[in-house]
């Protein structure tokens, strides 16, 4: 009977204690499996890309074009920006771009230009309703370097992040995306970075959830084994 008296103890107590944070686990669990994660990731409204041949009439070596330009790559990407040729070379500081012919370090993405590389990443015809200019990272963008913000009035409020210095689109956000990010929050109880999972509040609220539904399962035994008769004698 101590034991049992203690079970109902820790079962309710703790249970009032965490109760809130596992129906939100299990809330969140439902609502993450629920949404598509292509929709999340928005990749229904990327523009088909048509692989087109490269310029590559005068293009340099790539580590000669980058001694021109000064910098120590530890990776170069050759491609099309807005139809020019250029080295995209990934520094330990960020990347940088290059003209691919004349070594020509290339300056930070301009508003137009942020417009026109959105615009070619993205598959509707919906209207820009908006572009902002962000030098730090933001709750939604959360990536290092400053980027342009290219809203689309497509109802779900997409927008696309494109890096100044990359001239990419590094990151696509939407309204299934804000709700998947909030309950994910909520499921790993991470309102910063939302990236730490091995952190002690989390760790902590595990715990005593598994040991209130460990007593929670010591009361519920014995109704159990009445139900299916466990334990019971059989007459000789």
């Amino acid at each position: 009977m101590v034991i049992k008296r203690w079970a109902i103890r820790i079962h309710k107590w703790v249970a009032l204690a965490v109760g809130l944070q596992i129906v939100l686990w299990v809330l969140g669990g439902l609502v993450m499996s629920a949404i598509p994660i292509e929709r999340v990731h928005g990749d229904h409204n990327i523009a088909p890309q048509t692989a087109g041949a490269l310029d590559l009439d005068g293009v340099l070596a790539p580590m000669e074009v980058a001694e021109r330009a000064g910098v120590v790559p530890l990776r170069a990407e050759l491609r099309d920006y807005l139809g020019r040729t250029v080295y995209v070379f990934t520094t330990p500081t960020g990347p940088v771009r290059v003209d691919a012919r004349s070594g020509e370090r290339l300056p930070p993405v301009t508003e137009d230009e942020a417009r026109r590389i959105a615009r070619a990443d993205y598959a509707g015809d919906d209207v820009i309703a908006e572009v902002r200019f962000f030098p730090e990272p933001t709750w939604e963008y959360r990536r290092e370097g400053p980027a342009w913000r290219v809203e689309f009035e497509d109802g779900e409020h997409t927008r696309l992040y494109v890096s100044t210095e990359s001239g990419s689109v590094t990151a696509r956000r939407n309204d299934s995306w804000r709700v998947f990010d909030t309950f994910w929050a909520l499921h790993i109880m991470n309102f910063g970075d939302r990236e730490d999972f091995n952190h002690p509040l989390l760790i902590i609220a595990s715990v005593l959830a598994l040991i209130s539904s460990l007593a929670g399962f010591y009361l519920l035994f014995p109704w159990i084994a009445r139900l299916f008769g466990i334990g019971r004698r059989t007459p000789s």
